[in-house]
């Protein structure tokens, strides 16, 4: 979570927030802020879009479909940090701000307690019908072009081709290469669960021929993946997974029965990089954060363009005790057709 630091500063609040969702118009109404902090300035992200405030949570692809936001100091908190800012922040002259204070008052309670806020908001939503705000999904544009922010200019012509699916689309992008996998002898003892799951590639080989279909889904901005190995004697492999965009630079990768991997894109100047932020499991619409790491470790990803239309990558889990667990990695080429 965000390091979040009040003190004695004063400056105006901005409270941005869904005006369909229940619990944000109860907290709009209810909440109040002590007089010695500065004005309260409330704006509903559906109504106002125009809001300059509103704008600027957008270009920080923070996610109003995800949680509301609060401006203070010039600094932007989201979700849990914001409820955080909200019981630091408050007085405790209402119901809400006493109920807020005990929840979200310190970052652990806001991190076991909002998930829970999360999802009764969302159920709240999907009951009366209200489509999501979608304020960060440009329809027009790709759905990773505000997960690179700035860096998106600087990609390579290959990465562009590569991340251009537009959501709420049928784009499809495919690619096609050779991979090499391989893993120790605990992955290979845990091959009957990676099946069942669908977590990863259950078998190893060199020079496999793959294609990788990136598909766009009409209905939201996932990202899918479809991968198909074709290993000698063996049946096509498929590993699907579905690429969900969070705040920020941070997406989760979801695999079959709600298992997910975090992560965090950047562009360094010469690679794509995926770095490591964790496992989840999505249980009734909550991502709950899950050790896997402890058993499996850390995942790891990188892209480098080759050429204009050709791009090498790697995928990596590395054990804090055991060293490299599992590694994927390969040539691909975009092609028009497959």
């Amino acid at each position: 979570m965000t390091q979040v630091s009040i003190g004695d500063s004063k400056s105006d609040v901005y409270f941005v927030y869904d005006g369909d969702c229940p619990i944000c118009q109860i907290a709009a109404k209810e909440l109040k802020i002590r007089k010695a902090v500065g004005k309260l300035h409330l704006i509903d992200a559906r109504s106002d879009k125009e809001n300059s405030v509103v704008k600027e949570v957008n270009a920080k692809g923070l996610n109003l479909d995800e949680g509301m936001v609060i401006k203070f100091n010039n600094t932007y908190y989201h979700g849990a940090d914001a409820l955080q800012v909200m019981a630091l922040l408050g007085t405790n002259q209402s119901w809400f701000n006493r109920v807020n204070y005990l929840l979200f008052r310190s970052p652990i309670l806001s991190k076991i307690c909002y998930p829970f806020m999360r999802s009764a908001r969302n159920f709240a939503l999907k009951f009366k019908g209200v489509p999501k705000i979608d304020n960060i999904c440009d329809k027009d544009q790709p759905t990773f072009r505000p997960i690179f922010g700035d860096s998106w200019s600087s990609l390579p012509p290959v990465m562009s081709k590569h991340y251009a699916n537009r959501p709420y689309s049928n784009d499809i992008v495919t690619v096609k290469g050779k991979m090499d996998v391989k893993f120790n002898w605990f992955i290979k003892l845990m091959s009957p669960f990676l099946r069942l799951s669908g977590a990863l590639v259950p078998y190893e080989g060199n020079d496999i021929p793959t294609i990788v279909r990136f598909k766009s889904e009409p209905h939201s901005n996932v990202f899918c993946f479809d991968r198909e190995f074709r290993f000698v004697n063996k049946k096509p492999f498929h590993f699907n997974s579905r690429m969900i965009p969070q705040n920020g630079n941070e997406v989760i990768e979801f695999m079959r029965f709600g298992i997910g991997w975090k992560c965090k894109y950047s562009y360094d100047g010469k690679k794509v990089v995926l770095a490591h932020k964790g496992y989840v499991w999505k249980i009734f619409n909550i991502n709950i954060p899950v050790p896997i790491g402890l058993l499996l470790g850390s995942g790891y990803a990188e892209e480098e363009a080759l050429s204009d239309n050709s791009f090498k990558m790697k995928m990596v889990i590395t054990h804090m005790l055991f060293g490299k667990m599992y590694e994927y990695k390969g040539t691909f080429k975009v092609v028009e057709n497959e």
